[in-house]
């Protein structure tokens, strides 16, 4: 394993993605030329300790797909993959197990990312059991307080998915993303398949465990208003590139890219008009 240098009093970034590129083949053309699809072409960002950073775009733009690499489902085409200075591009099983513990995923639907066959208690048990942390006692404490720190009651512990609300279905994700003390969480369009009533909620949440926790955070989301809202910094893509990137308010305030100005005039904020106040 190689590590990055970092200049002398430098932060090291919890991860480095250095110039990716992810390359998919399709289905169309022929069998010897088959057409590609370039979903991230050059990418390179740092996602600094205590940071959040907002990944924005249309659909098909690449930041599902750079979302996927940061967490190891997705192999890099080219580029490489730097984990708290680390290269682990060709991460190793133990690699995968430790930044597994270290990197957590909250998924767009959490009806489709739960386990509708295992209870409450067992979803946000399991995590703990697979990395064998503490003792039996000691993770029975912990779904109690990852309930609580989600704002549910203790009565949804025995509750299976099906029988939640898709906000309560959301907590319980974003518990168990939490089970093993991450350092950052990718959340991948977290608020999209919530009904509008309830996006507000679950944002003011992870805003909110950012601070407490300290946690570094990718936010990935469609809706520049959502991402402005949670966001330190925001990174704008299309066409797999990365077209503007700076601080939340800069981005916002005074756009560089005419693909930025585009997607801050399509539409008014899918947020509940409330947020925020």
């Amino acid at each position: 394993m190689t590590e990055t240098k970092a200049a002398a009093g430098e932060q090291t970034p919890i991860i480095f993605l250095d110039d990716i590129h992810v390359v998919f083949k399709t289905r169309t053309g022929s069998i010897l030329h088959p057409n590609k699809v370039h979903a991230v072409n050059g990418l390179t960002l740092k996602l600094m300790p205590g940071e959040t950073i907002g990944i924005v775009g249309e659909s098909g733009c690449g930041k599902s797909t750079t979302a996927n690499v940061m967490c190891g489902l997705q192999a890099p085409t080219s580029g490489h993959v730097y984990f708290k200075g680390i290269d682990v591009t060709k991460r190793t099983a133990d690699q995968r197990k430790t930044i597994g513990r270290v990197i957590s995923v909250v998924f767009q639907d959490p009806a489709t990312a739960l386990n509708a066959r295992m209870s409450v208690h067992d979803q946000l048990m399991d995590p703990m059991n697979v990395h064998k942390v503490g003792t039996k006692q000691e993770r029975e404490a912990r779904v109690k307080e990852l309930i609580e720190m989600v704002g549910l009651p203790n009565s949804v512990l025995g509750a299976l998915p099906g029988q939640l609300s898709g906000g309560q279905r959301q907590r319980v994700a974003i518990a168990r993303a939490l089970s093993l003390k991450p350092d950052a969480i990718i959340a991948d369009e977290p608020t999209s398949a919530l009904d509008v009533s309830v996006r507000a909620q679950i944002l003011n949440l992870l805003s909110d465990l950012k601070k407490e926790l300290g946690l570094s955070m990718v936010f990935i989301s469609h809706d520049i208003q959502t991402v402005r809202y949670i966001s330190d910094r925001i990174i704008v893509m299309n066409g797999g590139q990365a077209v503007e990137q700076g601080k939340a308010s800069e981005v916002f305030e005074n756009p560089k890219d005419d693909y930025t100005r585009l997607l801050l005039g399509a539409a008014p904020s899918l947020l509940h008009p409330d947020l925020g106040k």
